[in-house]
């Protein structure tokens, strides 16, 4: 490799208050680069990459912040953890590098698998560059490292990047090199970047789920193998890893080492935790490519995904992290998450002028700022049965199109926003009757039916550009704000129709590019993606998305798992969180307004709910939310998250806290009966200890809905409602919130209250 004088760059990053962030110091922004290792640092994470030889680099140290080292304490730390090499695959030390090959003594998964028709099947990369670059916008840090392997024809790149938070992102991109006219091009298989993590890692907390149930979370021992996650749903899906985080043994919101990763690709992906005896362990992403679908010819290449990793103690740690890189974006969403109202759960199909002036006219009246017409305006769209794909709006149901809608809408105050489902079709409509060719399918013979829908072929220019005039159309003819933007089956058998060929990996970039334009040629417009709710979350949807549909369930009992679960990785602004009915669509479960609109505040607050059917006093309740969240959003949206980690399952304390310490809000949530009567003084995670806060209830008015105030016993702190001391609160400080605790409610089940300290000036 080429050699590369020792160096030091080092660049301020932002204002950093210890009570908030998610270490107790940060460093600042600092890149150093020996002969021998490259040494990262932000957010209070070192990224230490030893430079051995010729060899890919590896992993010395992912994790806590080192401090600065100088080119004699990087030697060292190379020096001092290579292991012993004994009983070795090769003779030899074993060198697991960011992309594992087996060449260099690696026995597990490969990073990179594939051949040229069954020859150059084992990588040997040669490293010819090191370099460190200028990092892109939101980002402290960028490494890039050029190899080649002359005997397989192929040149690789990693990019290695490092936001201002500590989250780290590799990717790998592989390049057909010029060969022999006639030679055989290279069937790429698998290509992998992995993160090394300690052997005190030893426990793997992942996701699975289903629909109206995404991101349960699932803990197995971190042991010898593999821990193997593959997506071949063609979207992230609601069984997906979403975050692998491997940590000590019990690692909790708030104690415990994590290094976690996630896998940015929304198409078919594969994530993996893997131990070998030798004492190396890993994790690791990539894409899951299906047979034949990458084949590269000369000159050539594949971007494989960017795979993200963060490291923290606790998971509270790493979702700030996760949340402060994403805010650090240009293109994050910078206004007020308007508050939603959608039709679908108010009038499904039954599209009808007056039935929707009024439901807009309860809308506005609760203080709603956007009205979403769903599903049901185009075509012959009476049912999910027919016409998806036909994106005309439907003269049988809107003789005058969309504009009396939007007279009403606009004359109310509210954005207009419209429900689309482009990647789609059924094939009983007009668009499928023209171009059956365009229909996804392994060769003639179509897939199976799922929601009576098939799979458009966007990576035929054909239809990609069809769909790109008619929503281009869609959206010039008129104001439209917003598009929700649904997805709603799994790519089976998803093949370009006329080769039989697989065609999952031409679908994602084609949707990206769809979106990418669509944005590009209507500014300010803003996107949701939703995929039959929560199947399509990643942050490569993300970076060309404003929120994600968290989940077709709105059930607020389930939603407290849903969306706590969800806000891991994703931001409380880029959550779609609603409130529904009485009784839930998804199962028929009776909740209280006041559990519902507690659960919907910590989100991107909307409303799906025919409120036409609505009594005056829940009208009025309701508008009462809408106004808490209008208040609290500058708050919700850019706090630290921070959870309480209670022993009792039947309670949760999760709250946000503002990034200066000044402010917070804390749901106290119970979800069943609980065992403790009462439950023991809960600490407020995230508060500055050296401060005193006002301590209060939110909605002091209403009354605590427990068994204990029903008896007419209230905490003594607390005032009961009504009487004097009803919102005055208690000033406390901010050691005895953080280490004592504070006495909450006995509840119901399915029941919550809201706390609010607020940081006070004591003479």
């Amino acid at each position: 490799m080429t050699s590369t004088p020792s160096t030091t760059v080092r660049a301020e990053v932002g204002a950093h208050t210890p009570t908030t962030a998610p270490d107790p110091a940060l460093a600042p922004a600092e890149a150093q680069h020996g002969s021998r290792a490259v040494h990262l640092r932000a957010g209070g994470v070192s990224l230490v990459l030893a430079l051995d030889g010729d060899r890919l680099p590896r992993m010395a140290h992912w994790g806590s912040d080192l401090g600065p080292l100088d080119e004699h304490g990087l030697d060292a730390l190379c020096d001092v953890t290579r292991l012993q090499p004994i009983g070795n695959p090769v003779d030899g030390e074993m060198l697991v590098s960011v992309l594992p090959e087996q060449s260099a003594g690696w026995p597990g998964t490969p990073g990179l698998t594939g051949s040229r028709r069954g020859a150059a099947f084992s990588s040997r990369f040669v490293v010819g560059g090191v370099r460190l670059e200028p990092a892109p916008a939101g980002w402290a840090h960028r490494l890039v490292v050029d190899a080649t392997d002359d005997d397989a024809g192929l040149a690789l790149r990693l990019e290695v990047e490092q936001a201002a938070s500590g989250v780290v992102r590799q990717r790998a991109t592989l390049r057909s090199a010029p060969g022999e006219a006639g030679a055989p091009g290279y069937g790429l298989e698998r290509l992998l970047v992995a993160y090394a993590v300690p052997g005190r890692a030893a426990e793997i907390l992942d996701f699975t789920g289903h629909h109206l149930r995404e991101r349960s979370p699932q803990r197995t021992a971190f042991g010898h193998g593999t821990h193997l996650r593959e997506s071949r749903r063609g979207r992230t899906g609601y069984d997906a890893a979403f975050v692998l985080a491997a940590g000590t043994p019990g690692f909790g919101h708030r104690s415990g080492e994590v290094w976690a990763v996630h896998t940015a690709w929304s198409g078919n992906h594969v994530t993996l935790a893997e131990r070998s005896y030798h004492g190396a362990g890993l994790v690791a992403g990539g894409e899951l490519l299906l047979p034949g679908e990458v084949v590269l010819g000369t000159g050539d290449e594949y971007a494989g995904p960017w795979v993200y990793g963060a490291y923290g103690v606790g998971l509270d740690a790493v979702s700030a992290r996760f949340h402060a890189m994403l805010r650090a974006r240009p293109g994050h969403p910078a206004t007020p998450r308007k508050v939603v109202a959608n039709t679908w759960e108010a009038v499904y199909f039954d599209h009808d002028l007056g039935r929707l002036t009024a439901l807009a006219q309860a809308a506005a009246r609760v203080g709603a700022e956007r009205f979403v017409l769903d599903d049901g305006w185009f075509g012959g769209r009476r049912d999910d049965r027919r016409a998806l794909g036909d994106w005309y709006v439907s003269k049988e149901v809107w003789p005058d199109g969309l504009d009396p809608l939007v007279e009403v809408v606009h004359g109310l105050g509210m954005e207009l926003g419209l429900w689309v489902e482009p990647e789609m079709v059924n094939e009983d409509s007009d668009l499928a009757r023209a171009h059956p060719d365009w229909i996804m399918a392994p060769g003639e013979r179509l897939p199976g039916r799922a929601r009576n829908q098939q799979v458009l072929d966007l990576g035929n220019p054909d239809a990609y550009a069809w769909i790109l005039e008619r929503l281009d159309a869609l959206l010039t003819r008129y104001p439209i704000a917003y598009l929700k933007w649904d997805h709603n089956r799994d790519l089976v058998e998803a093949g370009h129709r006329l080769t039989g060929v697989p065609g999952v990996h031409d679908q994602t970039l084609a949707v990206y590019a769809l979106m990418d334009e669509l944005r590009r040629r209507h500014p300010g417009l803003e996107v949701e993606s939703c995929s039959s709710g929560g199947g399509r979350v990643d942050l490569e949807i993300l970076a060309r998305t404003d929120r994600i549909w968290v989940s077709d369930c709105i059930d607020a009992v389930e939603r407290q798992q849903i969306q706590g679960w969800t806000n891991l990785l994703v931001p409380l602004e880029l959550m779609g969180a609603h409130v529904g009915a009485p009784v839930a669509h998804t199962t028929e479960r009776t909740l209280p307004l006041s559990f519902r609109g507690a659960t919907a505040l910590f989100g991107h607050l909307g409303i799906e709910w025919d409120l036409t059917a609505a009594s005056d006093d829940e009208l009025d309740e309701l508008a009462s939310w809408v106004a808490t969240y209008r208040e609290l959003r500058p708050l919700l949206h850019t706090g630290t998250v921070v959870h309480a980690d209670l022993q009792d399952p039947a309670y949760a304390l999760h709250g946000v806290v503002a990034p200066d310490g000044s402010d917070a809000v804390f749901a106290w949530v119970a979800t069943a009966s609980s065992s403790a009567y009462p439950p023991p003084a809960v600490p407020l995670p995230g508060l500055d200890p050296a401060a005193t806060y006002r301590l209060r209830a939110l909605h002091p008015d209403a009354p605590v809905d427990g068994v204990a105030s029903r008896w007419g016993i209230d905490v003594p702190w607390w005032g009961a409602a009504g009487s004097e001391r009803a919102g005055e609160g208690v000033l406390v400080p901010g050691s005895v919130l953080t280490s004592v605790g504070v006495a909450l409610p006995v509840l119901f089940p399915e029941r919550s209250v809201l706390v609010r300290a607020t940081r006070v000036d004591v003479a």
